[in-house]
């Protein structure tokens, strides 16, 4: 990300702020090292809260340790994937600042995942390297 990026905070969620994130764990060699056995695309559904008025769904193409391409999904756009991630963006805030783990959001409900939750328990660490890509990135809430 160009240090210029950095100083400005990128709304969440957007279509900006994605691709901050698939930049991000592109450069990360300890998502790529976490992740060099996950294959899935992720659809992630941030459900209305605060100032977020209607769902907003982002893409991600994961792929061995890297993302192969990430957008904002416009709305009416029908998109499948292999896992779908979904929740308030109040959860999300407190997952993306590290209040609530991801996997304890999963287990207690809070983001609803369908997809193989095998394939997901298999792969915790690329989660939670997931999860410090998204610390990286200075987010402004809709909250």
């Amino acid at each position: 990300m160009p240090k210029e990026e950095l100083c400005m905070s990128i709304p969440f969620p957007s279509d900006q702020w994605i691709k901050a994130m698939m930049e991000d764990l592109n450069h990360s060699s300890s998502y790529e090292e976490a992740a060099k056995n996950w294959e899935g695309d992720f659809v992630f559904v941030i459900e209305p809260g605060g100032k977020l008025d209607k769902p907003v769904r982002l893409y991600m193409d994961l792929w061995h340790g890297k993302c192969r391409n990430a957008y904002q999904i416009p709305d009416g756009e029908v998109v499948n994937s292999a896992f779908r991630l979904s929740g308030p963006v109040a959860v999300w805030k407190k997952v993306m600042t590290k209040q609530l783990d991801p996997m304890q959001a999963m287990m207690t409900g809070q983001l609803k995942l369908t997809g193989n939750m095998a394939m997901v328990m298999r792969n915790v660490r690329a989660a939670k390297e997931l999860v410090e890509s998204c610390t990286r990135i200075p987010t402004e809430f809709p909250l």
